[in-house]
């Protein structure tokens, strides 16, 4: 799981680029502050590995020890299940070709818990039941701000829904994903919209407890609405998952500040166009993602800013362009370009942390407590899980 650095990659100078970066020290920082959270509010925090996608990473949220997760994709259940992770919520409809595989888990003694939000998938869940003799615990996803998934609490078929999986012995409750909040510019805007996602997720709770199906788990979040609820009565879990690196996205919305990315991507410059005010780099799309997450915000940050590689934010440089395996770096405001010769080694803060580490097989990890002149120490690499 955890590699050591080897002789030949010592510091950040030493790996070819690019490549992605962790501070451990800034991720365990953001990891305790939503921690803490989550207590204040007594809550179950239940950590989204969908950004991480990482054994090594999940080893942070609870000292070294295993605890409620909830994954994307299949391939996440698998390999945290082979990790000792024994408590899995799969927040991604289920379709019927999919369930094989969670029964082998649940075979194997994980709890894995689907989800769904039509009376066509509960009744497949229920005959996969009852066809391999045990029942898959299973929510029912709600909608709570028309983002994507879910059915409204006043759906008809929220009840009905719900009672061929309480038949089946599959109801465990009910989840709901505030995606807007990705689109609340404002404190009070995302209180609002961690109220909203309560309410909504405890309303059809109520729903169904009114008709006679005990509802278990009440499960809400997102990384803004995760930190910026004030109560949430009524609920049982919390989750969220862009919070362990964060991102430019999260720090244009104030959720956290630029200084507390943990993720960045080390590039080289291999040229310059002083024609037309660039710096050109080795890391492209394929090494950032084309996401542009932050167009929509006050402040557009392009694919990303820039540090130098220690992590000290270069002012008002910014990779404003990418094609596949060149980035584009330009000066903000008519300003200068900064002396950057060819083979000079940077860092690029990412719009979107989930995306950017999507294309990375693992991570190089740094310590910016122990010192970050004049390049970081790689103290370990970690693994990333792959593949659906």
């Amino acid at each position: 799981m955890t590699t050591t650095p080897s002789p030949a990659a010592r510091t950040l100078m030493d790996p070819d680029t690019p490549f992605a970066v962790v501070d451990v020290h800034k991720s365990l920082r953001n990891i305790e502050r939503l921690r803490a959270r989550a207590g204040r509010l007594g809550v179950t925090l239940r950590p989204h590995m969908k950004t991480a996608k990482s054994l090594d990473v999940a080893a942070l949220l609870n000292d070294g020890n295993t605890c409620p997760i909830t994954v994307s994709t299949l391939a996440e259940a698998e390999a945290f299940a082979d990790g000792g992770y024994i408590d899995i919520t799969y927040a991604v409809g289920i379709d019927p070709h999919k369930l094989p595989r969670v029964i082998a888990l649940l075979r194997r003694g994980v709890t894995v818990r689907v989800l769904l939000d039509s009376i066509e998938q509960a009744v497949f869940v229920a005959e996969a039941s009852g066809q391999a003799g045990l029942p898959i615990p299973a929510q029912i996803e709600i909608d709570c701000d028309g983002h994507r998934g879910g059915l409204k609490p006043d759906d008809p078929a929220l009840p009905e829904a719900g009672r061929i999986l309480h038949d089946a012995a599959c109801l465990d409750g009910v989840l709901t994903h505030a995606g807007e909040s990705y689109f609340a510019y404002s404190a009070e805007e995302q209180r609002l919209a961690a109220q909203n996602e309560r309410d909504t997720a405890v309303a059809a709770a109520e729903r169904l407890r009114a008709a006679g199906m005990p509802v278990a788990c009440v499960s809400v979040g997102s990384t803004p609405t995760a930190h910026a609820a004030e109560d949430l009565t009524g609920v049982t879990e919390l989750r969220a998952g862009n919070y362990m690196f964060f991102d430019l996205v999260m720090a244009g919305l104030d959720v956290c500040q630029v200084q507390d990315l943990a993720l960045s991507v080390v590039v080289t410059v291999i040229g310059h166009r002083p024609e037309y005010g660039w710096i050109v780099t080795d890391g492209g799309w394929m090494a950032m993602s084309r996401d542009r997450g932050t167009a929509a915000q006050a402040q557009d940050q392009g694919y990303g800013l820039v540090t130098d590689l220690a992590g000290h934010l270069i002012p008002n440089l910014v990779m404003t362009a990418a094609s596949q395996e060149h980035g584009t770096l330009t000066a903000r405001d008519g300003t200068d370009l900064p002396d950057l010769p060819v083979g000079t080694r940077l860092r690029i803060l990412p719009n979107h942390a989930c995306a950017t580490a999507a294309q990375h097989h693992g991570y190089h990890v740094v310590d910016s407590s122990k010192g970050t002149e004049p390049a970081p120490v790689i103290q370990a690499r970690w693994s990333r899980i792959t593949g659906w």
